[in-house]
């Protein structure tokens, strides 16, 4: 146990984790030179696509220092706000880790999420001084920073260039000395704790594990302390670039057991594995439940794919334990599941991931949050779908959820930031300066108005220089409305939005203009209104497609016209009644992009 090193990688997004993972890699020579390629450990194409790290990837290293060969099992991280639950998994099972943090661009809001998670843990803190190879690079002012934040001393940060291999080196005999070896007893009974699982088609589930006490070895009959059920270890290894067998695990492990597991119900991650003849007494504290943030419905393209869609679902949760679903149904949409997600990108990613990696095309409809409703007779209900909303003479409140919101930003674009931020409801609780040009400031302000486009607008008023990071903090009364869309008359259940009442009219306008160009035209007018109960308070309509009908009627008598409009008329007027309106997916997310 004294020769292994379990850390974890974290930092803002793009402060250089999977790079600096890569050269890791290459100086221990943990994967050859045929294998090597930019960010080794992103092996989804998505990730690579928009150059950030989706999921948590561990892999084994071995170093030798001072003679003795030791093993170094590292776990990169995400850095965006919507997978913080990956890195808290990754905190949870690792003695130490890496603070990245880019000398071009300081301390940003998300280096000092991950960090104050890493100390709640009691990790070892190495801090890391990323891209001082870069003309922008402002070493001695980010060195600073670093130094106010962890109370360190300057010759404590260890200055690498994660893209050239600069200083990497000494960084991998800090690992070994500073980072304490895993704690745990080798002949107590096994507790394994499971941080992450994945689904192969040909051999069932594969569970990622750390083992706390105890030791694994192949073949033996194991248990999941929580579900009850029991499995025989088929095959157990350690996790390098691809899967390693070994005969045993030993105290402080990091690795993978496959058990022939075919239903994804059975495997939960931060269950505990033990031995079925001689079993642990009590499981290991997992971690804490995800809370999702956005909620979405999700419904497949044809009807007859529902079932195959909650199947789907089930795999990909393995593989993503921050996303859940249950299901519900439709008017417009027919029967689908309502999924929670940690952020809008989160949603846009598991929608794309759903596609790729199981082909299957669904339907979102327009994200919403979560909502608490007092009513009149004292009951409180959650409500995460407009339609789910009381009638409103049962309605005796609506309480909404807040967030702490801090932004990081520079001195030049505190009045845009300022401005922003009291559109969305925003009540300033706080601002204080990191140095000269930068300021924290400090917000709390309702979830619902930062769904949708805050992220970007906050990128596009700093210049891209803003980070920013959440968590929610409690529900307060809130003055809600909801809003439907009617089509033909029609309520368009999937498209209707729970919204504060100073905002209801100018949204409701904006969402019938961008409705009118999206919408096909028909045969007949389709009249788009936006209400709110009974009353209609913004309209657009889709004219019809026309053709001129009396061209042939050259002529004669204009009866001869008339009486063949009139013909026409009554043909319309009918077609109006039976006919029905299809909203294209695109009407479903361009809700999001009103400004646009």
């Amino acid at each position: 146990m004294k020769h292994i090193r379990n850390f974890c990688i974290i930092a803002h997004i793009d402060h250089g984790k999977s790079t600096l993972a890569d050269r890791l890699l290459e100086l221990t020579q943990s994967v050859t030179a045929r294998e090597m390629e930019n960010q080794v450990l992103d092996d989804m194409d998505l990730e690579k696509e928009k150059g950030i790290t989706i999921k948590s990837h561990a892999i084994q290293m071995d170093y030798v220092y001072k003679g003795e060969k030791y093993r170094l099992n590292l776990i990169d991280t995400p850095g965006h706000v919507d997978f913080s639950y990956e890195v808290s998994r990754s905190i949870a099972s690792c003695e130490g880790a890496l603070l990245v943090v880019d000398a071009s661009q300081g301390v940003q809001a998300q280096t000092i999420s991950n960090l104050y998670l890493a100390v709640e843990h009691n990790l070892e803190i190495i801090p890391v001084l990323n891209k001082i190879d870069m003309d922008s690079a402002q070493v001695e002012v980010v060195t600073d920073q670093i130094c106010d934040m962890i109370g360190c001393d300057p010759e404590d940060v260890y200055k690498v260039s994660a893209r050239t291999g600069l200083g990497v080196a000494p960084l991998l005999d800090a690992i070994v000395e500073k980072i304490p070896a895993p704690s745990g007893d080798p002949e107590a009974p096994l507790q394994a704790l499971i941080f992450d699982s994945v689904f192969n088609p040909f051999r069932g589930i594969i569970a990622y594990f750390k083992i706390k006490n105890g030791t694994l070895r192949q073949g033996e009959k194991v248990k999941f302390f929580n579900t009850g059920m029991e499995y025989e270890a088929d095959e157990i290894g350690a996790l390098k670039l691809h899967l390693s067998p070994q005969a045993e695990l030993g105290c402080g492990d990091v690795g993978y057991i496959i058990s022939g597991i075919k239903s994804a119900v059975e495997v939960k991650v931060g269950d505990t594995i033990t031995h079925v003849e001689n079993p642990c007494r009590e499981a290991i504290a997992g971690f804490e439940e995800v809370k999702p943030m956005v909620f979405a419905g999700m419904y497949p393209v044809e009807a007859s794919k529902y079932e195959e869609l909650r199947a789907t679902l089930e795999k990909f949760q393995l593989n993503d334990a921050s996303f859940t679903y249950e299901p519900e149904s439709s008017l417009a949409l027919g029967f689908g599941f309502r999924c929670g997600f940690l952020g809008l990108l989160h949603l846009e990613i598991v929608q794309e991931r759903l596609f790729r990696e199981f082909n299957m095309d669904v339907i979102t409809t327009v994200p919403n949050v979560s909502y608490k409703v007092y009513t009149t007779q004292g009951e409180c209900i959650d409500v995460h779908n407009p339609s789910g909303l009381p009638a409103p003479t049962l309605i005796d409140h609506i309480e909404e959820p807040y967030i702490r919101a801090q932004i990081i930003t520079k001195t030049d674009f505190y009045g845009a930031i300022m401005k922003l931020c009291l559109d969305k409801r925003g009540t300033l609780m706080g601002e204080h300066y990191i140095t000269a040009d930068r300021f924290e400031l400090t917000y709390d302000m309702p979830l619902s108005e930062i769904v949708f486009d805050f992220y970007d607008k906050l990128k596009s008023v700093s210049k891209g220089y803003a980070s920013f990071d959440y968590h929610v903090t409690e529900f307060r009364p809130a003055r809600l409305v909801k809003l439907d869309i009617l089509l033909n008359g029609d309520a368009a259940d999937a498209l209707s939005s729970l919204i504060h009442e100073d905002h209801a009219y100018d949204f409701g306008r904006k969402i019938c203009l961008k409705l009118k160009d999206l919408i096909p035209r028909q045969q007949f007018d389709i009249a788009i209104q936006a209400a709110i109960g009974a009353k209609i308070i913004a309209r657009e309509t889709v004219r019809q497609v026309r053709k001129d009908v009396t061209a042939k009627c050259y002529g004669g008598d204009v009866t001869r016209k008339r009486k063949l409009l009139e013909k026409q008329k009554e043909g319309k007027k009918r077609m109006r009644q039976i006919g029905t309106v299809t909203v294209p997916q695109s009407a479903f997310m361009a809700v999001l992009k009103l400004d646009s």
